[in-house]
């Protein structure tokens, strides 16, 4: 019998909101985190919206002689891995040091950072390279730096899957505990691209929607989608075995029971025909999750506002879920209000993902005026939605063709 995993600390920093609860009511009021791009100079790009941090500050967390040790991506994951351990009043010097990991990923990691030392390379030369510019910049630091903060000397690393990593990265740790390996586990993603290259990078191969008005720029399943908006932040989560979480009278938001993954081996950024791939991940996390199709209420869909995402996205649940897909099956993305988050966008979902069960309420699709004929589901478009809810799916699909799902279920004892 698998040691059942359940989750007892949530955190974040979001577009829609620096703490959880902030964010949960956001995006249950729909709220819009899209505005004007402030972070760069965008003046001479066709992009001109992004879904930036509001306020968000490191000194609470960070001394700033240490900040400035670290790249913007390991801030927003030391922010929400503090609000997600305390969230589940895991007090590390009661525990066995290893037998609590960390397994947070980020898609791109210190992009900020790599671009300030290459200016700086090229203005005055190697020596003027910082000693941190490596530690600062490499995507494992974010689980590093937990790790050190709370002194987690269990399993320690991540999984880097472009936007599927936050998910993966929740997999992983959660098969971890299952194994046997860890009792405790702090998993998720975090993510800092809206740099100059970032961004770029992203008009280049043309993935970015160049609508200028936030109010209507990313508006997954309508017909009038044409890009994702870039997002950045971080989503952490506190899981645990049962038998650790009943011992120490934790909290329990909710149980993760399942996880699955597969690999589209179709093209670099395009998703596989009918989203063969996304079909095999969501089949794998529900057998491992021992549930049953109609058992699935909710699926917090990937749903980037991208045409063929979302066509793809549709295609692969009605594949996978049949006459279920039309017939009391709810999706939304979320991310129509967070934007894309790329790697940490899985971490986040799961968020609101275990809060829609506990809460028993469906977050909207803001912005979903007129779907497209081919993406024909329930996407609870525009008002959230009460639904009672016995379990539910993430999904997270990543440039490469890396697709992860993780299925979470209401905890009963």
């Amino acid at each position: 019998m698998k040691t059942r995993v359940v989750i007892t600390g949530l955190g974040t920093v979001s577009p829609i909101g620096n703490t959880v609860p902030e964010m949960w009511d956001n995006a249950i009021a729909g709220k819009n985190g899209v505005g004007l791009m402030t972070k760069i100079d965008n003046s001479e790009m066709p992009v001109k919206v992004a879904a930036e941090l509001k306020d968000f500050d490191i000194s609470p967390y960070l001394e700033k002689r240490d900040a400035r040790k670290m790249a913007t991506f390991t801030h927003y994951a030391i922010a929400a891995a503090q609000e997600a351990v305390d969230d589940a009043g895991l007090v590390m010097e009661q525990e066995e040091a290893s037998r609590v990991g960390v397994w947070v990923g980020s898609g791109i990691g210190g992009m900020d950072v790599m671009e300030d030392n290459i200016r700086t390379f090229m203005e005055k030369g190697y020596r003027r390279v910082s000693p941190f510019f490596i530690p600062m910049m490499i995507p494992d630091m974010a689980a590093g730096q937990i790790s050190i903060r709370f002194g987690a000397k269990g399993p320690n690393g991540c999984t880097i899957t472009a936007c599927a990593t936050g998910t993966n990265c929740i997999g992983e740790a959660m098969k971890f505990i299952e194994r046997g390996d860890a009792d405790v586990m702090i998993a998720g993603g975090t993510e800092a691209p809206i740099t100059n290259m970032g961004v770029s990078g992203f008009i280049a191969n043309k993935a970015l929607t160049t609508n200028p008005d936030p109010e209507t720029a990313c508006r997954p399943f309508d017909t009038n989608r044409d890009g994702f908006v870039i997002g950045e932040g971080a989503g952490i989560l506190v899981l645990e075995s049962l038998e650790h979480a009943l011992a120490r009278g934790a909290k329990i938001y909710a149980e993760l029971v399942g996880y699955g993954s597969s690999g589209d081996a179709h093209h670099i950024t395009a998703p596989a025909p009918e989203g063969a791939g996304a079909q095999q991940a969501m089949t794998a996390a529900i057998k491992d999750a021992g549930l049953a199709l109609e058992d699935v209420g909710y699926i917090n869909a990937h749903g980037t506002s991208t045409p063929m995402n979302d066509k793809f996205e549709t295609m692969a649940i009605k594949g996978v879920f049949k006459e279920h897909a039309q017939n009391g099956l709810l999706v939304s993305s979320t991310k129509s209000m967070t934007g894309h988050t790329l790697g940490a966008s899985g971490g986040i979902e799961a968020i609101l993902t275990t809060l829609a069960i506990y809460n028993d309420e469906v977050p909207p699709t803001i912005h979903l005026e007129e779907a497209d004929e081919e993406c024909d589901l329930d996407y609870v478009a525009n008002k959230s939605r009460k639904q009672a809810l016995t379990a539910a799916l993430s999904n997270s699909f990543g440039f490469g063709g890396h697709n992860a799902v993780l299925a979470f279920k209401k905890y009963t004892k």
